[in-house]
C-alpha cells in the first residue's frame, strides 16, 4: 500500500472557508478520480497555527503514478489560485512495510 501525505499550514485568515471547502469540494472530487483505496483527515495538534494532514491511500506505485500525471497538477492549481500566499504545503509519498 502507498500513502500519500499532504501536509498543509493554513493561514489564519482564511481558515475557516479553506476547511469547508475542502471537506465539500476538494477531497471529494479527489477521491471521485477513482485512485484512492481510503484517506484520513486530521488537524495536526501544534501551536503552529491551523496545521493538517491529508492521508491518500493506494493500492500501488502505478495508482499514484496515474494520479500524479492525469490529476494533481489541475487539483494543485485549483487550490493555489484560491488560497494563494495563503498556505504553506508539502508533500510526503511512503510505502508500508510488511
Amino acid at each position: 500500500m502507498i500513502l500519500y501525505n499532504v501536509t498543509i499550514n493554513i493561514d489564519d485568515s482564511v481558515h475557516d472557508e479553506w476547511l469547508e471547502w475542502m471537506k465539500t469540494k476538494h477531497i471529494p472530487d479527489i477521491l471521485r478520480t477513482g485512485l484512492f483505496i481510503e484517506n484520513k483527515f486530521y488537524k495536526i495538534k501544534s501551536d503552529e497555527g491551523n496545521t493538517y494532514s491529508l492521508q491518500y491511500f493506494f493500492r500501488s506505485m502505478d495508482d499514484y503514478e496515474k494520479y500524479i500525471t492525469n490529476f494533481a497538477p489541475a487539483f494543485q492549481a485549483e487550490h493555489s489560485e484560491k488560497y494563494r500566499d495563503k498556505f504553506v504545503v508539502f508533500r510526503t509519498i511512503m510505502e508500508s512495510v510488511e
